[in-house]
């Protein structure tokens, strides 16, 4: 087994078979990141054989995996966060080690510890080509706009701030006020992680903008206008979702008129975010709202399409349709290949690290939904898979919320809020 040492606590490698898995404790290493895909080819043991060795040897273990062509931020930062924390040295694989040594090399550039000119020289001196790593990082800095992502766990939420690097401007998409549903407990510890952000980059947040009026978790969208000054927007078939839970909550004093935003846009509709042309697509079939965000060329596609592995959003909430989702993936699909796609959750399929981005080609090539698949056939399997799933389970405590831009009900004569939801209203029972 071939081992470059990278760093005091990391080293590369290319493939490790399981038995010298099993030597790398002996070896005195405390944590294993396998950055493959699994089925690269037959001789690769894939992710829960390594799991699996590694949690028998008291290992670490993380699962990255990432290609040459689909590195996201997102993936760099997991790559970090496995190595900073681990209690001792690391050892990653690919195929060769170069896609690990990828990963490092793009983080310490992001983070200034090292130059972009530096990188191939880095790769050359240890037996690398790691072109690939300074290829992205040239592309990278054109990008425009920037795009940060906050993953919450509790939720498997993505946020996001996009912003303008020429005049830092910015806007934040589905930020989420965390919930305790066992305590009834509020906080803001999502959404003040955004305003440090903000705050650290020098950014004036011009928009707060929601995709539509999330299930699974509250908006933090009042709580931010309120520490920012920022203008609130959603998609204008939001009055129609009002009317809709409107009647399933009998709210007879609820205005089902958008009051409740400072704007609400049409398809086709543009608007700026700092000197970045931005465009509203229509794409309901999740919810009867659900819009998408065109700012340059980042799309946030909220719960129409997740990253490849996890295929496609569910379409049976009240006034979810699988057809009409259907149509609203393929208005998305047809922006230029290179458009980088942003999904509004992620579940970390098969322990995976949290990942969010991918891009137009890369969805049409291996969404496990869409790859291959005839409308028909999608249809099918989309109304299959939903009446599998049970109900979010903040679905009833969430909308009361969200059809109101993210205003909690006001307090009682005892200075108490409460949540107020129907009984027997929707289906997905857990003994369904």
């Amino acid at each position: 087994m071939s081992v470059t040492a990278i760093s005091d606590k990391l080293s590369v490698s290319p493939q490790p078979s399981i038995e010298e898995i099993r030597s790398l404790g002996d070896n005195g290493f405390r944590t294993l990141i396998n950055n493959r895909p699994d089925r690269e080819d037959s001789a690769q043991p894939g992710t829960q054989a390594e799991q699996q060795e590694a949690k028998h040897c008291d290992l670490s273990y993380t699962f990255i995996p990432v290609t040459a062509d689909t590195i996201t931020e997102a993936d760099v930062r997991a790559f970090q966060r496995a190595v900073d924390q681990s209690e001792g040295p690391v050892f990653a694989h690919c195929k060769t080690g170069t896609r690990s040594l990828n990963l490092y090399l793009i983080g310490e550039v992001l983070d200034g510890r090292m130059s972009a000119k530096e990188v191939v020289e880095f790769g050359h001196s240890r037996g690398f080509n790691t072109a690939s790593a300074a290829a992205w990082l040239e592309k990278h800095a054109a990008r425009m706009p920037r795009v940060k992502g906050f993953f919450d766990k509790h939720t498997w939420s993505v946020q996001y701030v996009v912003s303008d690097p020429l005049t830092r401007k910015c806007a934040i998409i589905d930020p989420v006020l965390d919930f305790d549903e066992k305590a009834g407990a509020t906080a803001t510890i999502n959404a003040d992680a955004i305003l440090n952000y903000v705050s650290e980059n020098d950014l004036t947040v011009e928009w707060i903008l929601d995709t539509h009026p999330h299930a699974d978790h509250f908006s933090a969208a009042q709580y931010l206008k309120k520490r920012t000054g920022a203008r609130t927007a959603i998609g204008e078939r939001i009055v129609d979702v009002q009317k809709l839970w409107k009647a399933i909550y009998n709210w007879p004093q609820l205005a089902t008129d958008g009051s409740q935003w400072d704007r609400l846009f049409a398809h086709g509709e543009i608007f700026q975010v700092g000197s970045i042309d931005a465009k509203v697509l229509f794409s309901p079939g999740h919810t009867l709202a659900s819009i998408t965000y065109v700012i340059g060329d980042a799309a946030f596609v909220h719960d129409t399409l997740f990253v490849p592995d996890s295929g496609t959003a569910r379409a049976d909430f009240p006034g979810g349709d699988a057809r009409v989702l259907w149509k609203s993936i393929q208005d998305i699909l047809a922006l230029p290949d290179d458009t980088r796609i942003f999904a509004g959750h992620d579940y970390e399929p098969n322990g995976r690290a949290p990942k969010w981005e991918s891009n137009v080609v890369e969805q049409k090539k291996s969404n496990s939904h869409l790859a291959g698949v005839t409308e028909e056939e999608f249809v099918a399997l989309r109304v299959k898979r939903d009446k599998s799933l049970p109900m979010p389970r903040l679905i009833l405590h969430a909308l009361q919320v969200n059809i109101r831009g993210g205003r909690l009900p006001e307090p009682e004569a005892n200075g108490t809020r409460y949540l107020k939801f129907p009984l027997d209203a929707l289906r997905g029972a857990a003994w369904e």
